[in-house]
């Protein structure tokens, strides 16, 4: 069997059960809000990225107040917000299927390097246990979005046939 019916077949059945990737970082809640609306106008997006570069500095300038690894946790979370904001921006303005999966590239991302952050307060094979499970996140998520990407793709090309 193919690779792509392969991951066809695992999209739909996470399709019909009814699940999604936790995000982390997302200010919108799940993929399909962002697939259904409509395109953003180029001003509208260099706003959303001044207000996302705004918001990162303010975050930034929270985490001066702590120290060691928290401090490290809290500009991760704060770095991540600004890459999420940016590439959801983008996809919006773009409204293409491999915009919205760059959008959740980013998203598992910025969610690796928060829980990589917080893996370095842990020792032994806890932290082992941590730092696999953290790229294991990762590389779902980033198999998930393509997968995603995929299927936007097939049903757009089905929807060209079949209105020829």
């Amino acid at each position: 069997m193919s690779k792509l019916m392969i991951a066809l077949f695992v999209t739909a059945g996470l399709g019909f059960a009814g699940t999604t990737v936790a995000q982390t970082y997302s200010p919108k809640p799940t993929m399909t809000a962002a697939a259904n609306t409509a395109p953003m106008s180029k001003d509208s997006m260099a706003t959303a990225k001044k207000n996302a570069d705004a918001q990162y500095k303010i975050d930034r300038d929270g985490c001066a107040s702590l120290s060691g690894n928290v401090k490290d946790i809290c500009i991760a979370e704060a770095k991540g917000k600004d890459n999420v904001a940016k590439a959801d921006a983008d996809a919006a303005y773009q409204n293409t299927p491999k915009a919205r999966e760059h959008a959740r590239v980013a998203r598992a991302e910025a969610t690796y390097g928060v829980a990589m952050e917080k893996c370095d307060d842990l020792a032994g094979n806890t932290k082992d246990v941590c730092v696999k499970e953290s790229k294991a996140g990762l590389v779902k998520g980033k198999a998930d979005a393509k997968v995603d990407r995929v299927v936007a793709d097939t049903r757009q090309d089905a929807a060209v046939k079949q209105s020829d």
